[in-house]
This record gives C-alpha cells, structure tokens and sequence, in this order.
C-alpha cells in the first residue's frame, strides 16, 4: 500500500489540496485566454472530462482582464499563469482566479516576487511556485540540474515565509524524467508544502503518456505528489485528463470511470475483429463514470480467467463468446452479439 507524504492542506477556490486528500487531477488550456467563448468551452470539456482545476496562460494584460469573465462562468477553480512580467499575477488575482503560479526562474527580481505576494496575501489566494529546468541558468551537461531545481524552489518558499505567507505550492518540472524524480524527491524532504508533479514537455499522446506514467508513477508511488498533470502535445488537453486518471487508476489512488482489460492480440487471438471490438468498448467505456473493471480477451487461454475476475467480463473463443458478471457465467453468445451482449451487461450495473 502506497503511504503518502504528508503535507499542508491548502484550497484552491473549492478544492482541497494537499492533507490526506485525493491527488488532483489538472490539465491547461490550449487557447488563446483573449478569446473568453473559446477558453470556457474548452474548461467546460475538461471539466466534463474529470479535470479538478485548470491553469490558463496569461500572457499580457488583455489576457488577464478575461479571466475577470471566465472566472464568472468556470466550472472548476482558475489558476493564472504566470511568466516574465510581475503586474500580470497581480491584474490576474485582483480579477479573481483561485490561483496564481509564477516562475522564479522568469521572476527574478525579489521586489516583484514581494508585491505578488502582498496581492495574494491580502485575499488569501494560494501561490504555486512552479521551477521549470528548461527556465534556469544552467549549463546543458551539468549533473546536479535536480538540485538546483531543488534549491531554486526552496529559496522562494523562504522569501515567501519571510513575508508570513504559507498558502503555498510547488511544483519542479523538467522534461527529463529522472532530473524530475530526483527534483521532487529532494524537495519533498525539505518542505511542508504539496507539490504539483509532472514531466513538462513530455511529447506526442504516445511517447509522452509513457514518459509521464514512468514519472508520475515513480513519484506518486514514493508517495510524492498532490496534484498531476499529463502535459500532452495534442490539440485536445482532454486526453491529459484521461491519462492522468489511468496513472492514478494503477496505483489504486483514484478510481473514476471504468478499467479496461484486454488481451494483446497474439497468434492464439480467435475472434474475428477482436481490435476493432476492444477499441469500440473503450471508446463506449470513456462515456461512464462509474469505476468499474471490463474484460475483453480473445482466446481461451487467460480469457476466462481474467473475464471472471472482472465486474464484467468476455472470454471469445471460436464463433462465440462467454460472458461473465462478478465471476459467474451469465451467457453464452454469437460472434455478432458480443458488442451488444457485453455493454447491455455493462450499463446493467454502471
């Protein structure tokens, strides 16, 4: 069983981070914030999609006045970020998000840093010091990136601890997955405060869901970890949310929407369209939100096994199909039928 670091409860707008809480789970939008239409259908998608808070890239100050109206309409808490220029996290928390993340590494100047957290302080609006390796001065072959992350980080905690101010998060992304790893685990020992975890940059939907799972896998089963992002290059930031969901769904640290078992498809596969079938039912599956386990294997090897021990379950073999509802065979069906057969017992118990 996982045990998880213990760390500092902080609420960003109505959700509680940090604790003994949930790992939550966040994606960002991939919209120009000037356009307020656009921004808010794609918030209302992700928050259809599972996603618990949303960061929004502010880039100047036409940007930051939008969020006055976004915020208004959002379905879950608005986090702005934040990048270069100081006055943007100020506009942006004095228009009301539920959170600011800045850079140290794009924010240097203390006296900036000061006034961010002064805004903050006055409207008890939490702050995420978020360290990305890509926006450190650092030489490409150094072999201590990860601590200097590391240190980075802690020398803002202590600025902001300076001014009184604890309503505090962190985050240290590289696009390196080990230099993640060891950032976050060196921090994790050496402050209170939850920390948001993900590899930044981590590529195309395929590659880039792998390298998260390893990193966001390794960390979270450190119990290191209170809020996650998949970052995805894909034009669709739903699909971040998806992935986040099945990393936590592995590690047995949050169950939403139902688990799809399938077989790979090897030479001992007998039935006909068994691909097309598995993709169907999954596709079908993203629909629910109930957490249940589905089997769909195609040879009478694993199959029955794996089917029984399902909610529900389809063992194929040739031309027919055995269905099974928490472990007992319920039926036997047509090839034709196993679509049908398979998802009309679904949604009995969904």
């Amino acid at each position: 069983m996982i045990k998880r670091r213990s760390s500092r409860l902080i609420q960003v707008g109505n959700v509680s981070i940090g604790g003994a809480g949930n790992v939550i789970v966040q994606s960002m939008t991939k919209t120009d914030t000037r356009d307020i239409k656009a921004t808010l259908y794609q918030i209302a998608q992700l928050a259809d999609s599972g996603c618990e808070t949303v960061r929004i890239a502010v880039p100047d100050m036409e940007a930051s006045q939008a969020l006055a109206n976004i915020k208004k309409k959002a379905p879950i808490p608005i986090i702005a970020d934040i990048h270069f220029d100081h006055r943007l996290a100020i506009a942006s928390l004095e228009n009301g998000v539920d959170q600011v993340r800045f850079n140290p590494g794009n924010i240097q100047n203390p006296e900036h840093v000061t006034a961010i957290v002064q805004t903050a302080k006055e409207r008890s609006i939490p702050l995420r010091i978020g360290v990305n390796a890509g926006s450190l001065a650092h030489d490409r072959n150094e072999t201590n990136l990860a601590s200097k992350m590391s240190e980075a980080a802690l020398e803002q905690i202590r600025l902001l601890e300076s001014m009184d101010f604890d309503l505090i998060e962190v985050s240290l992304k590289a696009s390196d997955v080990i230099t993640t790893i060891e950032a976050n685990k060196a921090i994790a020992e050496k402050m209170p405060y939850p920390l948001h975890i993900g590899v930044t940059e981590a590529g195309l939907p395929k590659a880039g869901s792998i390298r998260s799972a390893v990193g966001l896998g390794t960390l979270l089963y450190l119990g290191i970890g209170d809020t996650i992002r998949v970052s995805l290059t894909t034009a669709d930031p739903c699909e971040e949310i998806l992935a986040g969901y099945e990393i936590l769904k592995s590690l047995e640290l949050r169950e939403r929407g139902p688990r799809l078992i399938s077989c790979p498809t090897c030479g001992r596969c007998e039935a006909h369209g068994f691909y097309d079938l598995a993709n169907t039912v999954e596709a079908q599956l993203q629909k629910m939100e109930s957490p249940i386990t589905v089997a769909v294997m195609g040879c009478v090897v694993n199959g029955p096994g794996e089917a029984r021990d399902a909610d529900v379950g389809l063992a194929c073999g040739k031309g027919k199909g055995v269905i099974f509802k928490k472990g007992e065979k319920v039926r036997t069906v047509e090839e034709p039928e196993f679509l049908n057969a398979l998802m009309a017992e679904v949604n009995a118990i969904s």
